[in-house]
């Protein structure tokens, strides 16, 4: 038997992985993946201060280039709406607003190179 711990979705699971002999016919088991205790809960993400740059920033989740920016500063948007098209890898991702809002500050524009964590649009 081997023993990992692997981690989905910041969840960690602790996981053994029993070795059989080559040609030997795999046995079906339950599968028994129990969630083990974090280690350190991850410290939340630090909102903006309020005012001009925004209550709640919403942020590059990898590097790429920015293809469209769908929103205006000052427009109200729901939970969901396309706020700015990242492309990445060759694919395009269609960063959303987390909640309903307004757009207080744009601070990419299209043809922008961003990196990971670079704040895209501050909402309020």
């Amino acid at each position: 038997m081997k023993y990992y711990n692997i981690t989905v979705n910041g969840v960690a699971y602790s996981v053994s992985v029993e070795e059989t002999a080559a040609g030997a016919a795999p046995v079906a088991a339950a599968p028994v993946a129990a969630p083990v205790a974090p280690k350190a809960a991850p410290a939340a993400a630090p909102k903006a201060a309020a005012g001009a740059a925004g209550a709640v920033a919403v942020k590059a989740p990898m590097p790429g280039n920015i293809l469209d920016v769908k929103v205006a500063a000052g427009a109200s948007v729901k939970a969901g709406d396309v706020l700015v098209i990242l492309e990445a890898m060759k694919m395009e991702n269609e960063i959303v607003a987390p909640q309903d809002g307004t757009v207080a500050s744009i601070n990419v524009n299209k043809g922008d190179t961003v990196n990971s964590g670079d704040v895209l649009v501050s909402m309020n």
